[in-house]
């Protein structure tokens, strides 16, 4: 990264986390939590949407995500452990700023609130090759069924991602991140992406974003 871009970017997540300390109250506020959690709901919504519903296909819908999961990842990009390839910079930034209380606050806050219901406009083809995927893996290349670890309704379950009504897009970019070093703590879903091809990583995500 260059100086110029260093010193001009994380004065921005600087001076977004500062407005958001000095505005008023989000529309939607947080049942308990410390102040500077209930202040750090601005900064997420700016991306993940209010409530966490997300309405960027590139970027998480936060809402009904296990605690467990969205504490784990937050503090991921705290320790900078987990990366993006687009955005990395701007979670560890962010995260950078959040103590264990504020992440445990904004994850119980996220895993309460009504998540997106699933929508698509892929083709039926498509959605029953996802949905065969989810359901019973690829039991001659060893991949196990999506739905024995997150769930048969991909609801998600303590460390386990809810996946269901999720962006395609994001999901399918996720697939193929576990085969680089940018999530290093996915170890099983490394074994269990390596086998999968790209029009099976469409597929099963057209699937969940279906669900």
């Amino acid at each position: 990264m260059h100086a110029r871009f260093s010193f001009s970017f994380w004065g921005a997540v600087a001076g977004l986390w500062m407005a958001a300390l000095a505005g008023p109250a989000w529309s939607q506020d947080m049942a308990g939590g410390n102040e500077t959690a209930r202040r750090a709901l601005h900064v997420c919504a700016v991306c993940h949407g209010e409530g966490g519903r997300s309405k960027s296909p590139d970027t998480p819908s936060l809402a009904g995500q296990p605690a467990l999961y969205t504490q784990r990842q937050l503090k991921d990009f705290r320790s900078q452990q987990r990366s993006e390839a687009d955005n990395a910079a701007y979670m560890w930034g962010v995260s950078a700023l959040l103590d264990d209380d504020t992440i445990q606050a904004l994850a119980n806050h996220y895993a309460e609130q009504t998540p997106h219901a699933g929508f698509t406009k892929a083709k039926p083809a498509v959605l029953r090759a996802g949905k065969d995927i989810f359901e019973n893996g690829l039991p001659a290349k060893g991949v196990r069924a999506c739905a024995a670890c997150h769930g048969n309704q991909a609801e998600g379950a303590e460390g386990f991602p809810r996946l269901a009504g999720q962006h395609a897009a994001y999901i399918e970019r996720q697939l193929k991140v576990f085969g680089t070093r940018l999530r290093p703590h996915g170890v099983l879903m490394k074994a269990e992406t390596a086998n999968i091809t790209p029009k099976q990583m469409k597929a099963v995500a057209a699937y969940l974003q279906s669900m």
